[in-house]
């Protein structure tokens, strides 16, 4: 928060992501930024248990929903009050996506095949998103000029995960992705 985040976005999937719960409380105890959890969502359940841990928002993957779980995962979030971050990777995503009530869209530049990352997805799929919608890209910024980049394109909502996680000093990383 220091350093200028207006977000935190944290792991709780432990399978593949080591994350824990425990992480939700120890970023809701340093700071008061509002809170993603970051986790495979496929059970209201958790969306119920994401609240409990203190969390302003959910994300929604949609490669790991079945159309009518999207829905149902999604007006129960906003029910309980829960913003929702809505994760695409591809156009047959992005329509399911843009069927919801959300006004955030996450734009994976990951492919969950290979695991590399490409912008080009991010700038092809926010052609097709309509005025009024938060874009956020997510994956795949590392300098400066990819955040050059995606401004130049009119995008201005970034997660930005292992650039940091493999900082030294994550905040000066921060710092050096975003000063103007």
């Amino acid at each position: 928060a220091d350093h200028g985040a207006t977000c935190l976005s944290i792991l709780t999937d432990k399978k593949y992501f080591q994350g824990a719960d425990e992480y939700m409380q120890q970023a809701r105890q340093a700071c008061s930024l509002p809170v993603i959890r970051k986790d495979f969502m496929i059970d209201p359940y958790q969306i119920t248990e994401s609240r409990a841990l203190g969390a302003d928002c959910i994300l929604l993957i949609v490669a790991a929903l079945t159309p009518s779980q999207l829905h149902e995962l999604a007006d129960y979030a906003r029910e309980i009050s829960l913003d929702v971050l809505v994760e695409v990777h591809n156009h047959a995503e992005l329509e399911l996506a843009l069927e919801l009530e959300t006004d955030l869209l996450g734009i994976n530049n990951r492919d969950l095949h290979s695991f590399t990352t490409s912008l080009d997805t991010t700038l092809d799929l926010s052609k097709h998103i309509p005025a009024g919608k938060l874009i956020i890209t997510e994956s795949g910024i590392h300098e400066k000029a990819d955040v050059e980049l995606m401004h130049a394109n009119n995008i201005y909502g970034f997660l930005v995960g292992e650039s940091f996680m493999r900082a030294p000093q994550p905040g000066e990383k921060l710092q050096e992705l975003f000063s103007t």
